[in-house]
């Protein structure tokens, strides 16, 4: 692919939409599924996290880039996201600290995307259509050419990905002061996760997608955690065989985003995907054990099946969607496992509910 220079750039949607443009990143042509981000701050943090690998992300902040990028923001060591769509697009930035600007970011990390949209209209057309898969072109804008490409995009249902984000290889990282051990199962997971466990005294050692349940557990870890990632939950077949075995172990167990599905999964309980996922810093979420409610941050585009919760014998709802009523929290009945659909790591995002490491760490202690 070429370097970037401002030129021409096509946006072809699924259902025949097209928006035209400028360029930003790399000069090529990208494909992924369409969603959109109601953040206003945390770019870099959005584009590392490995859940919106496969996706185009639409921003619908005004501008983005004018604070540049710098390495301890990353949640992840490379852009996951398939390309970028904003309104306008700052090839400066104004951040002392900052170390870099976007747009060299993305030509690095070979990320092509497309601003001057109007994204607001955008939005709108997908909020109504619901979710679907679309092209970004700044190399050729013959729309015959381009649906071809579209056509080789596939479809996020019945999709795995989270071979293409987790770990390669197990690692371990502890604290000064090591209180317990925490096996994670990385289904592309974030940075902020686990500098969340390492914060409060777990050693975690981070295990591949596809680990089998008997190697973590030749760890003796004295809990597990189930993280975040990306594509249909349905689909992470090994996950969800590796918490069946690690809830019949009764240890401890967290579960974040898909691994708050893969949980469900795991007890017979489906998960669909949403007409429209929720992507963004202030979804409102209700704690039905506290009364509480929290501003979340959240990165999703599936969700598990409410009403085949409904009188559930081995789990009960904890938490739920304001906005929606959609299921944001699980928790198993006589054991210690417990998961959300929401991000408390809050990265980017509020710190309302960073409370449930330390519910998970409460866990630990008690079952030691």
């Amino acid at each position: 692919m070429k370097k970037h220079t401002s030129t021409e750039a096509i946006l072809l949607l699924e259902d025949g939409t097209v928006f035209r443009g400028k360029s930003l990143g790399e000069i090529g042509i990208t494909g992924g599924e369409l969603c959109f981000n109601t953040g206003m701050t945390g770019y870099q943090e959005i584009f590392t996290d490995p859940s919106y690998y496969g996706q185009i992300v639409i921003t619908t902040v005004s501008h983005v880039g004018n604070y540049g990028v710098q390495h301890k923001e990353v949640e992840s060591e490379q852009v996951q996201i398939k390309g970028l769509i904003c309104k306008e697009f700052s090839q400066h930035f104004s951040r002392n600290t900052a170390e870099g600007s976007l747009q060299g970011y993305f030509e690095a990390a070979g990320i092509v995307g497309i601003c001057e949209v109007d994204t607001r209209a955008l939005v709108r057309h997908i909020r109504d259509k619901g979710a679907m898969n679309a092209v970004i072109s700044s190399e050729t804008t013959d729309l015959e050419e381009l649906r071809k490409k579209l056509a080789e995009v596939p479809s996020m249902v019945g999709l795995e990905l989270s071979s293409q984000v987790s770990t390669a290889i197990t690692y371990e990282l502890k604290p000064d002061e090591v209180k317990f051990r925490v096996a994670v199962l990385d289904l592309g997971i974030k940075k902020n996760i686990i500098n969340n466990l390492v914060s409060r005294g777990c050693e975690v050692k981070i295990f591949p997608y596809n680990t089998p349940y008997e190697v973590m557990e030749e760890w003796n870890p004295d809990g597990y955690f189930v993280s975040n990632g990306p594509g249909d939950p349905a689909a992470s077949t090994d996950a969800v065989r590796s918490v069946q075995q690690m809830l019949e172990k009764n240890k401890p167990m967290f579960g974040i985003c898909l691994g708050h599905q893969v949980l469900a999964e795991a007890n017979g309980i489906a998960t669909y995907k949403m007409h429209n996922g929720h992507r963004g810093l202030n979804h409102p979420v209700k704690n039905l054990i506290t009364g509480r409610c929290e501003v979340t941050s959240q990165n999703h585009g599936f969700v598990v099946d409410g009403d085949q919760l409904l009188n559930h014998p081995q789990v009960e709802v904890t938490h739920i969607n304001l906005n929606d009523n959609t299921i944001e929290g699980i928790r198993m009945k006589g054991k210690p496992a417990f998961s959300v659909q929401y991000h408390p790591e809050s990265s980017p995002g509020p710190h309302d509910s960073g409370y449930l490491f330390d519910d998970f760490i409460t866990l630990l202690e008690q079952n030691k």
